[in-house]
């Protein structure tokens, strides 16, 4: 069979946390069956950080290793992948996927989907979810000969998670890789340029990638928990700010808002890109 051929590509970037699912992914089955309350763990994970004067990430990562210690429970990554297939999502997220693809597909634009999350990659790949995503940029654990985690590997903090942003703008999809990243390419040659990419995130740690992709000519779109109706006057200081160009609900179902804003920026794109062509045609 041929492949298909694509015009151009967009790339939709996703938090995890608090962008597809409501709260932390620790707190659907992981922190539950260490025997700890959220708010137990967390203050223990944060306390740590404060009295080490440590990274923040790599404190909850130590805490998950030994809260399961302590508690008998498996480090294996496995036993994290199980732990992904108890988080529920928010409203249309499962159906997402297909639907934006055939919108993509149907104007001749490959839309390829990325995680680029705080979180833990372990527990996202166990979701129902994961197998729609080109690469999961998350925080991860080494494994020893017995494939029992004891180190972190990867630890992903709101200032490194730019790094990724970079790495899909060139195709460097090897986390380990970082000479063919900073190599020069240039613009015309990259595989997603930052004008094709949206990126969608909650909060705080995201805001470093959202205004990176809004200025460099791309779209950021903030989402926030539908339950909590004050939230969108919180949040539209980030339109103000000038670090997103969106605020929408985290609600991913057929018509609704993020739903129109994000086939809105592809027929954006798709008129753009035939104006370029139209413009070349004319040298």
């Amino acid at each position: 069979m041929e492949e298909k051929r694509y015009r151009f590509t967009i790339a939709l970037i996703y938090d995890f946390d608090g962008t597809l699912a409501a709260g932390n992914m620790q707190e659907y089955d992981f922190i539950p069956a260490v025997g700890k309350s959220n708010k137990e763990f967390w203050s223990e994970s944060n306390t740590l950080a404060e009295e080490q004067d440590a990274d923040q990430i790599l404190a909850y990562m130590a805490r998950m290793i030994q809260a399961a210690q302590a508690s008998g429970l498996s480090l294996r990554r496995e036993a994290f992948q199980e732990s992904g297939r108890k988080i529920t999502f928010y409203e249309g997220v499962e159906q997402w996927f297909d639907r934006i693809n055939a919108y993509g597909e149907e104007r001749g634009i490959q839309i390829l989907h990325y995680i680029n999350s705080s979180g833990l990659k372990e527990i996202i790949e166990g979701t129902s979810i994961a197998d729609r995503f080109r690469k999961i940029y998350a925080c991860s654990f080494l494994y020893n000969v017995d494939g029992i985690a004891y180190w972190p590997a990867v630890a992903v903090n709101y200032t490194n998670k730019t790094q990724f942003i970079f790495k899909i703008n060139k195709g460097v999809e090897s986390v380990y890789d970082t000479k063919k990243v900073n190599e020069y390419m240039e613009e015309k040659s990259r595989p997603v340029p930052f004008s094709h990419m949206i990126y969608v995130g909650d909060g705080t740690t995201d805001i470093p990638c959202m205004r990176l992709v809004k200025n460099f000519g791309g779209h950021s779109i903030a989402v926030y928990d539908p339950a909590d109706h004050g939230k969108r006057k919180e949040m539209n200081t980030l339109i103000r700010d000038n670090r997103v160009n969106h605020v929408c609900p985290a609600d991913y179902s057929e018509n609704s808002e993020i739903d129109v804003v994000v086939k809105a920026i592809i027929d954006k794109c798709d008129a753009d890109d035939k104006l370029s062509q139209l413009e070349t045609a004319r040298l």
